[in-house]
């Protein structure tokens, strides 16, 4: 969903395909990040679409539409505003446990609902992403599906944060 105006800003200019990839350039993105749902609002129904089903088969058809009623406007969202969300997150994320990513592929990691495992370099990055299944590419250095370079994912029942150095500071442009 988008504001009036930054549908103003970018819908001049809304390219007719590709436009997730679109919005991954520093041009449109301007330091700013798209609120991902928990809870899928969409549903994919097929290869036909301006992604000329490129990653259908691989990636979209898995994606479920909730079924069950969510009451957002009964909901306390003020935590995914800005100046709470980054914050928050990434106090989430690196405070959990950080496991090796073979240990977790091979199921011999227990205890723990959430993890985090660490990339350093988009080799690394790329790696472990096609070991699960996940998108793997990179526009203007932002990874699909990043938030601050952190790839939320699950994983046998497991929340996965792929995450980069706790230092972190921006994307690499010259990762595509």
């Amino acid at each position: 969903m988008l504001t009036n105006d930054l549908w103003n800003e970018l819908g001049p200019k809304w390219p007719l395909t590709f436009w997730d990839d679109w919005l991954r350039h520093p041009d449109q993105r301007k330091g700013r990040s798209c609120i991902r749902p928990e809870i899928s609002r969409t549903h994919t129904f097929g290869k036909i679409g301006v992604s000329k089903g490129q990653f259908f088969d691989k990636h979209l058809k898995f994606i479920k539409l909730n079924s069950k009623p969510v009451k957002f406007t009964k909901m306390d969202l003020s935590y995914l505003k800005k100046e709470n969300f980054d914050k928050l997150f990434h106090e989430k994320v690196y405070s959990l446990p950080t496991v090796n990513w073979m240990d977790l592929k091979l199921n011999k990691v227990s205890g723990h609902t959430a993890v985090r495992i660490d990339y350093n370099d988009k080799k690394v990055f790329q790696t472990i992403a096609k070991s699960f299944g996940i998108m793997d590419d990179f526009k203007s250095g932002v990874p699909r599906t990043g938030v601050n370079g952190i790839v939320p994912f699950m994983f046998s029942g497991r929340r996965v944060y792929m995450a980069p150095p706790k230092d972190w500071t921006a994307y690499r442009k010259d990762w595509n």
